[in-house]
């Protein structure tokens, strides 16, 4: 059955796009490779780390959502989004084997008159490189002439009750300026505002500094967050007092280290400042273990054989995704100083470390009352902090959550 849309990679950016999509009565279909997110999808379940829930899902499909891992119903589309993932590897480049992969399998049955929008985070570059060539190569067409090419950031904020695609900006940037068009008349079906950039070079530039501004602004309080520590400051104070003023400051917060989907860095282009930055956000783990250890050693207790139970293993509060969470170099850590890790989150019902098993708290007060030391690392929502300062022996605060007294904070 042919669908108005198909959205290929049905993982955090796809999936939400494909809800939006259908909520707006566009007739869609999620592809992936991967059968096991489509085989949830199809029985009514949310993928294990999905931005979904299940009532979510539900709804999608009563409303002519097809999940499938059948690469035929690419061809049968007006329009196809790419959100495939992009991981950073170790050296902080972006992965873009799946999204090669997805271009070769759109590329494959790729009709004239359709428009392909990449969503995914991707270098300046990559539309009009890496994946115009794939199309080009895989079809017989030609992007701009045959077939509408364009580059379209998420803008995404998974868990943000404020903000959705309704009413946020899209930016677009297409090859040509009929490119631009067709992918913005398809963007404006989901939201009150397309924004036009002069090419997909401007647009994926656009999402590269909105992704940068993060990393940046949050270095900059991590490390604000030392200084205050170490000469006796209230960081979060000083960000309550700093956020009043109503121009020339935005206020960001720190915590035990930066995680999620984004790319900071523009490879072959580095950037010295989003560099130093992330630098800064990648100590911010072994500076949570420098404080874990200093406060046992207070308290008369070393980390060999200590109890450690870390509250909320995800990158995001409210969310089950672990996308580059710090709380797994945390553990790490801890486990090589001879601690003994447990962890606790309404998300994560298994959680595992260097491929082993961590064992999960079932009871969050008693394994707070029973840990030598319990460190919060994301404040979800369900988490009372006044009531576990009161269970806990030690809590330290990597997030500013706690009432000011209560817990040892960053």
């Amino acid at each position: 059955m042919p669908a108005d849309l198909a959205v290929i990679g049905l993982g955090h950016l796809g999936l939400p796009l494909a809800q939006a999509a259908v909520t707006a009565g566009i007739q869609t279909v999620g592809y992936d490779t991967d059968p096991r997110p489509v085989a949830a999808l199809a029985a009514g379940h949310t993928p294990v780390e999905g931005p979904l829930t299940a009532s979510d899902v539900r709804r999608m499909l009563a409303r002519g959502f097809r999940p499938t891992t059948s690469p035929a119903e690419l061809g049968r589309v007006r329009t196809a989004v790419l959100c495939a993932p992009t991981p950073l590897r170790a050296d902080h480049t972006p992965d873009l084997t799946a999204l090669g992969e997805a271009a070769r399998a759109l590329a494959a049955r790729l009709r004239p008159h359709t428009t392909v929008l990449l969503a995914s985070p991707a270098p300046p570059g990559t539309t009009e490189g890496l994946l115009r060539t794939l199309l080009e190569e895989g079809s017989g067409l030609r992007a701009g002439r045959d077939f509408h090419l364009a580059y379209a950031p998420s803008r995404l904020d998974p868990g943000n009750r404020t903000h959705g695609p309704a009413n946020t900006p899209q930016v677009i940037g297409g090859l040509t300026p009929a490119c631009t068009e067709s992918a913005a008349a398809f963007h404006g079906r989901l939201t009150d505002k397309v924004v036009r950039a002069r090419g997909p070079r401007e647009a994926e530039m656009a999402g590269l500094l909105e992704t940068t501004f993060r990393h940046v602004n949050i270095a900059l309080v991590n490390e604000m967050a030392v200084l205050c520590h170490d000469l006796g400051v209230d960081i979060w104070d000083v960000i309550r007092c700093a956020e009043t003023k109503p121009f020339g400051f935005q206020a960001f917060r720190p915590g035990p280290g930066v995680g999620g989907h984004g790319v900071p860095l523009a490879p072959g282009h580095p950037l010295r400042l989003a560099g130093l930055a992330q630098e800064i956000n990648n100590r911010m783990p072994e500076y949570v273990i420098q404080r874990c250890t200093t406060l046992l050693n207070e308290h008369g207790k070393s980390a060999r054989a200590a109890r450690v139970l870390l509250l909320g293993v995800t990158y995001k509060p409210d969310l089950a995704d672990q996308e580059r969470s710090p709380a797994t170099e945390i553990a790490q850590r801890l486990m090589d100083l001879g601690a003994a890790v447990s962890y606790h989150d309404p998300y994560v019902p298994g959680w595992r470390v260097r491929e082993r098993p961590v064992p999960r708290a079932d009871s969050l007060y008693e394994a707070a009352a029973n840990a030598d030391l319990t460190v919060l690392l994301q404040h979800h929502r369900t988490y009372d902090l006044q009531g576990l300062a009161v269970k806990a022996q030690l809590l330290l605060d990597t997030r500013g959550a706690s009432p000011a007294g209560a817990a040892y904070r960053l």
